[in-house]
């Protein structure tokens, strides 16, 4: 594939996401605490987790290591990156999670498929084929972009982790029901832990400074900011003594 026929590719993968965006402020994803039996045969939600994941750390490891310019310079870096995230979303989250009678849609698991396929096949195939390796030698590693960009990484992942670990240790054991998180950035947003997400890739695209890392970020803005969007309203219905003064996703903003 030649770099103008990816770009192209690219640029309608955008012009999707804007749709997508749009579309999910009136759709709400029908997983977690908004499962809906509407939307076709379930499977279980840890099962799910993997399905959903495990394409994108398959086709970035694959790029990794048959990639012409993998290893030619520091790519490889971003790689790791990108694999290290979709390890613990694959395998480690899925385990973490207690299992829960509400599945998850099959629907939703193939178009979470599709959506790492494009992803990591976009980032992938630049990354290993495509990127000139004058672009990721020893010099960007002393960038103002890569310093930057791997900070907010960092610090994304840690976001997330840590909201992820107050979520799932919310519940004691054998207890069911929803509770109101707090604590952590709790206190200010309804979803740091897709606040952390959005932070995360931002710091990516800025390391990798491309168009496919370009596309992930606006794609996990277009999924990720609804989505916490449809959680904020569903914390205000469930709860009538919801903190007012806590904001969606964006601290202080929105």
């Amino acid at each position: 594939m030649t770099k103008e026929t990816l770009y192209f590719i690219s640029y309608m993968w955008l012009a999707i996401a804007v749709v997508v965006h749009i579309t999910m402020f009136f759709v709400t994803a029908p997983f977690g605490r908004h499962t809906s039996d509407k939307w076709g045969k379930t499977i279980n939600n840890k099962l799910g987790w993997v399905m959903m994941e495990l394409p994108s750390l398959l086709i970035m490891s694959y790029f990794l290591l048959t990639g012409t310019n993998s290893f030619s310079s520091y790519a490889w870096v971003l790689f790791a990156l990108w694999i290290l995230h979709y390890t613990n979303r694959s395998f480690i989250y899925p385990a973490r999670i207690k299992a829960t009678p509400k599945q998850i849609p099959i629907f939703i698991i193939l178009n979470a498929i599709v959506f790492n396929l494009m992803n990591a096949g976009l980032n992938g195939y630049y990354l290993a084929e495509l990127a000139s390796p004058e672009n990721y030698n020893s010099e960007w590693l002393s960038s103002p972009h890569f310093i930057v960009g791997i900070t907010l990484f960092v610090v994304g992942a840690f976001i997330n982790l840590r909201a992820d670990t107050i979520l799932i240790n919310l519940r004691t054991p054998g207890e069911t029901g929803y509770k109101i998180p707090g604590g952590f950035l709790f206190d200010k947003i309804s979803s740091p832990n897709l606040f952390g997400e959005v932070v995360e890739w931002s710091g990516f695209a800025l390391m990798a400074w491309n168009l496919p890392a370009l596309t992930f970020i606006v794609w996990t803005f277009a999924n990720l900011v609804p989505r916490a969007k449809n959680h904020h309203d569903w914390y205000k219905k469930q709860f009538p003594d919801y903190p007012k003064e806590r904001k969606i996703i964006f601290p202080f903003i929105y």
